[in-house]
């Protein structure tokens, strides 16, 4: 586009074709090279983390930094694609600047035809928007099929016998009077209003769903299984408060998933209880680093301190970064009443606690840490933010076990 637009714009011929042949076949090669080793080391990750042996009984890779090494080649091509690709774009600015060197750009009026009568009558009006078939059996559809998945047996039978109904005579109209589906759609997409309407009702529509249950599944015993979260203690939730602020959770993700790899790898798999308190949940983060789920415990505290400062020191061969700051700054309590006041609304069962005496918890915490630290070698001032964190991580895996059909 920017090669058809810039000698239009500036009614000047392109400084360089070959340069412009030369950027697409480097671009090219580069989304090869891109593309195919981001393939090959997914296949080879999920092959390697989900590999067993012995009947389903031994990991035949567990350690992750294994996992880690056999894929750093790979993303080294991945370097070099996208390096290639860069070029590509750096050759593409040089010959923009030399073709612009000396230009104008180009003045000039072009006359618009006003709309016809005929096509002022195809715009679709607020309330053909919603009366018409797609709109309609979307809607059925969609209702029925929410009683299917939520509601009691009744209402899931009767759910899933209208979702079949909907199904079948949306399909069989479309069949019919297909052309009157093409025909809307067309006359929407010029009605900027309409439009605009639905899309935000679908766009709505997709968050309410992965939004709306997780504000009321803390209401639902049946949704907890056996297990259910402790709610964090005011300095556990700062440190997931900096968790979160680092980006710590784009690598690691906290939720087992029911697989024999995963379960043999990280522990029991998660339950839906273990997270009800969690705003936002750490379940759809990615996995690029070994899950945390059940990390409280696992290691001391001395060995959280070590791995933040310098990975390598407790994983060699980790990529993952220093965090040097942690042990400078220091942890933010000024919030830490709003957020709970938050959390309080959204359903976590913190009691009305004074900001006085949520300071004092988590200072009080932050002491016993720091004191405990000292004691495996590790000097840490119980203000930082790296005590903090240390809670929070030590927490992970904690729950209490509950009766869910009590």
């Amino acid at each position: 586009m920017f090669y058809f637009l810039v000698p239009k714009l500036w009614n000047k011929p392109l400084y360089s074709k070959s340069l412009a042949n030369i950027h697409f076949w480097i671009g090219f090669v580069g989304i090869l090279l891109y593309i195919g080793a981001m393939w090959a080391s997914g296949i080879t990750q999920g092959y390697m983390l989900n590999n067993t042996s012995e009947n389903d009984t031994v990991l035949t890779y567990p350690n992750f930094i294994e996992v880690l090494q056999t894929m750093l080649p790979l993303m080294l091509f991945r370097v070099l694609g996208g390096l290639l690709y860069l070029g590509g774009w750096l050759l593409m600015c040089y010959n923009f600047w030399q073709t612009l060197r000396g230009a104008k750009p180009v003045t000039t009026t072009i006359e618009v035809p006003a709309e016809s009568p005929l096509q002022a009558e195809r715009h679709t009006g607020i309330a053909t928007t919603f009366v018409n078939p797609p709109v309609i059996f979307s809607t059925l559809g969609a209702l029925f099929a929410f009683a299917w998945m939520f509601g009691n047996d009744f209402v899931s039978l009767a759910g899933l016998i209208g979702t079949m109904i909907t199904a079948v005579l949306a399909v069989a109209h479309f069949q019919l009077r297909g052309s009157k589906w093409g025909d809307w759609y067309d006359r929407l997409l010029e009605s900027a209003a309409p439009f605009t309407i639905l899309t935000f009702i679908a766009a709505a529509a997709g968050g309410a769903i992965q939004i709306v249950p997780t504000l009321i599944m803390h209401n639902k015993a049946s949704n907890i299984e056996d297990r259910k979260q402790v709610p964090y203690t005011p300095l556990e939730l700062a440190g997931r408060e900096i968790y979160v602020r680092d980006g710590c959770y784009t690598c690691h993700s906290q939720m087992i998933r029911t697989m024999v790899p995963d379960v043999m790898r990280y522990g029991d798999y998660s339950r839906l209880g273990e997270s009800i308190y969690d705003h936002p949940f750490q379940w759809g983060s990615k996995r690029t680093g070994p899950d945390l789920a059940r990390v409280g415990s696992k290691y001391n505290h001395a060995w959280h301190f070590k791995h933040m400062r310098n990975p390598r020191d407790t994983s060699p061969g980790s990529n993952m970064p220093n965090f040097p700051w942690l042990y400078d700054n220091n942890t933010d309590l000024v919030s830490l009443p709003s957020k709970i006041n938050a959390l309080r609304t959204l359903g976590t069962p913190y009691p009305s606690w004074t900001s006085e005496e949520i300071a004092a918890s988590a200072r009080a915490q932050a002491k016993t840490i720091a004191t405990e630290l000292k004691a495996q070698g590790e000097f840490a001032d119980p203000d930082t933010e790296i005590v903090a964190l240390i809670a929070y991580l030590q927490k992970l895996g904690k729950s209490e076990i509950v009766n869910a059909n009590k």
